[in-house]
């Protein structure tokens, strides 16, 4: 324990009872300064408001919470072996992310063998030899992380951002590629990406965030986003607003929208996208290119409303190819000529049984992508009107998708549960895809693991789709160690996705699970909207089903299955501790969100009112009351034992939500298990941003807290 902890923290001895938590440091113990809040008639008490003030008494908590994890994970006999295993595995996984493709050279991620980070690279062509361009290993100073890349058209400058320690805070720089030399160009508060190139390379545009003004609130951060224009060898403070609040007359933006501006080659016409926090669905307008020069008199014409339900479009030459939910809630494919209306649109694919996800644009084709059952599937509609379905080597998950405008085809990465990614090359006139090589196979032996794809009846009777990896050879005797997985928030489907550092867990004899429940994508807009508002309770109710039915079949018992979800699959997970204490032995409680009340009190919290609600209206404060974790913690109830997780540095789901969370189970639970807090000092919201050493000892803590639980041999703390 650290020394001088501040008053509003102190220690506890809690009476154990069992004998393996009596060995244990004892939990520190925040007070409770009570804050009474009434919301529509209804009284709600937050002792732990203080800690909202991010002041030294939180960090002093924190602290107390993590020096007291760290003692006891590190007590644990097994940690250090398995991640050093965790790590091996890690090393293995030299996969190439993100590629993207440029007159015959393709510019990629990857985490090499060896290093902590993401790097950039290039080569040029498939079979050329590879050139990193961007090492944040070798760069002085904080720990630094690529947040993106955007290419030239003509591929000869890249625009990368660069943020520390998971703060997302990203500064804007520009790599010249024939040289591998990164200009002097800066421009900061680039924390969402650059949208486009100019059609001649001497200018890109990006997403940047207003400046504050002293005093202002914190909660200005992402009002105003507004995209920019930064010209190559300018500095970053002669960058100009381009679109977005109070640069055009013509237009009235709300500061609450993001104003994204976005050009190809392609067309003569720009698009300006105006996006409401999460919300799914866009506005978007149209103008012509020549019409740039002055931002303040472009004559944009409005193409598509929020009420066409639209997420995704691409143009080309001067038609619209959109991807639109209306009257489809599992998505359709309409078209109409930029210059005419959405209103006269005609279907090119129309709504049906998949879920179509998104589209794309080649010389020869688009090329859509969608999903059949929670497989994907793609798509090769012509310039003419042809349709064919393009045959996929692996039955899994479409995970990188790169096209050119101007050449044929696409390269694809697909991957499964228990097929490493690989990129392929699609060849129209044989309608084949064939392995690049971009990347070497695994090396990793999932030859004895299998994925079981079931559906279970939710309590509605919902049929509730279930993923199940395992061995080949493990037995239903309900003595498998067993860790289900959730999300469940803003449309996002949880796909076939493979790991190889997920081997440690089955040479365990580990059995992981994927619960996709309501409120995901896995259906389409319809499983959104069937787990959001006042259906968020299903989300937690679904998760919890799938549990009982693992239990039940023989898979995993009570006393051998662990939970995990973060972020927003906080509410998840915070409802299954709640809800169904004895169904689960231990749960992950990843940078969760636990006190839905007060998200609108953080600068990230008005983005997420489309998502989640908000306490200004009587509905939206009883739909955000019913699944606040929190706020169902009872006093005396027998809890399972919980790890919460948060980053220092989060910008999306502040410390004090799993310190709220932390500090009520400690003070309420009556069953003797465990509430460990873990901070990561040079994190932020979860992997974003983190080097392999984070996931690495993650990963371990983790794995580690879970087999601690369910009594395996040779992982009982040694304290």
């Amino acid at each position: 324990m650290p020394k001088n902890v501040p008053a509003l923290v102190t220690i506890a001895v809690l009476a154990c009872t069992t004998a393996v938590l009596a060995a244990l440091p004892p939990a520190p113990v925040a007070k409770r300064v009570p804050v009474t809040d009434t919301y529509f008639g209804t009284t709600v008490v937050d002792p732990y408001r203080w800690m909202e003030d991010k002041g030294p008494d939180l960090l002093a908590y924190l602290k107390a919470g993590n020096d007291r994890t760290r003692a006891i994970l590190d007590s644990i006999p097994g940690r250090t072996a398995l991640a050093a295993r965790l790590e091996a595995l890690s090393e293995t996984s030299n996969v190439s992310s993100g590629v993207v493709s440029r007159h015959g050279s393709y510019f990629y991620e990857k985490l090499p063998p060896g290093a902590n980070s993401v790097k950039l690279y290039v080569r040029s062509g498939i079979g050329g030899a590879e050139r990193v361009l961007v090492d944040p290993d070798a760069m002085s100073g904080p720990r630094q992380a690529i947040s993106y890349f955007n290419v030239s058209n003509d591929g000869g400058r890249v625009a990368y951002g660069l943020a520390s320690g998971g703060s997302e805070n990203a500064v804007v720089r520009v790599l010249d590629v024939a040289s591998g030399t990164t200009l002097s160009d800066t421009s900061d508060r680039a924390d969402f990406g650059v949208t486009s190139w100019a059609d001649d390379g001497k200018a890109f545009f990006y997403l940047r965030r207003q400046e504050i003004a002293a005093g202002g609130s914190p909660l200005e951060k992402y009002l105003n986003v507004r995209t920019y224009r930064h010209v190559v060898g300018q500095p970053g403070s002669t960058d100009v607003a381009v679109f977005g609040s109070g640069v055009n007359p013509s237009l009235t933006i709300p500061a609450t929208q993001f104003a994204a501006l976005s050009m190809s080659p392609e067309s003569p016409y720009m698009g300006g996208v105006l996006i409401t926090g999460v919300d799914r669905f866009v506005t978007v307008y149209a103008a012509p290119k020549s019409a740039l020069s002055n931002p303040a008199t472009i004559p944009w014409q409005l193409v598509i409303r929020p009420e066409d339900k639209v997420t995704n479009a691409a143009i080309h030459g001067t038609t619209v190819y959109a991807l639109t939910a209306k009257n489809a809630p599992r998505f359709k494919i309409i078209t109409f000529l930029v210059t005419g209306s959405i209103a006269q649109a005609t279907d090119l694919i129309p709504a049906g049984s998949r879920v179509i996800d998104n589209v794309v644009s080649a010389s020869d084709a688009l090329y859509v992508l969608s999903r059949e059952d929670g497989l994907g599937r793609i798509t090769r509609v012509g310039y003419d009107g042809t349709l064919r379905d393009v045959p996929l080597p692996v039955n899994g998950s479409i995970s990188g998708l790169a096209a050119e405008f101007d050449r044929p085809g696409f390269l694809a990465q697909l991957t499964s549960w228990t097929a490493p990614p690989l990129w392929y090359a699609y060849d129209a006139k044989t309608n084949a895809l064939v392995d690049t090589k971009l990347d070497a196979p695994s090396p990793v032996d999932y030859s004895n693991i299998v994925a079981d794809e079931v559906k279970v009846p939710a309590a509605d009777g919902t049929q509730i789709p279930l993923s199940i990896v395992h061995r080949r050879d493990m037995k239903l005797d309900g003595s498998n160690p067993t860790l289900l997985y959730a999300y469940g928030s803003y449309g996002i489907s949880s796909s076939p996705g493979f790991a190889a550092t997920r081997l440690a867990w089955f040479e365990k004899g580990g059995v992981f699970a994927v619960a996709h429940v309501r409120g995901g994508g896995e259906y389409g807009e319809e499983w959104h909207l069937a787990g959001k508002d006042a259906n968020k309770v299903k989300t937690v109710s679904d998760f919890v089903d799938c549990a009982k039915w693992l239990e039940a079949k023989g898979y995993t018992s009570p006393a051998k299955l662990g939970a995990r979800g973060g972020s927003a699959g906080g509410i998840t997970m915070g409802g299954a501790i709640t809800t169904a204490p004895d169904v689960f032995a231990a749960v992950l409680d990843e940078i969760p969100v636990s006190d839905q009340l007060r998200i609108e009190s953080t600068p990230n919290g008005p983005p997420n009112v489309p998502e989640f609600g908000s306490v200004k209206s009587e509905q939206g404060f009883k739909n955000l009351y019913a699944t606040s974790p929190m706020h169902h913690v009872v006093k005396g109830g027998k809890y399972p034992a919980v790890m919460l997780t948060t980053g220092i540095n989060d910008p999306r789901v502040d410390p004090w939500q799993a310190a709220k969370m932390a500090a009520t189970l400690q003070d309420a639970t009556a069953s003797g298990k465990p509430i460990l807090l873990r901070v990561d000092y040079e994190g932020g919201h979860g992997g974003i941003g983190a080097g392999r050493a984070q996931g690495v000892a993650i990963g371990a803590d983790e794995f580690a807290f879970l087999l601690w639980q369910f009594g395996v041999s040779g992982f009982q703390p040694t304290l």
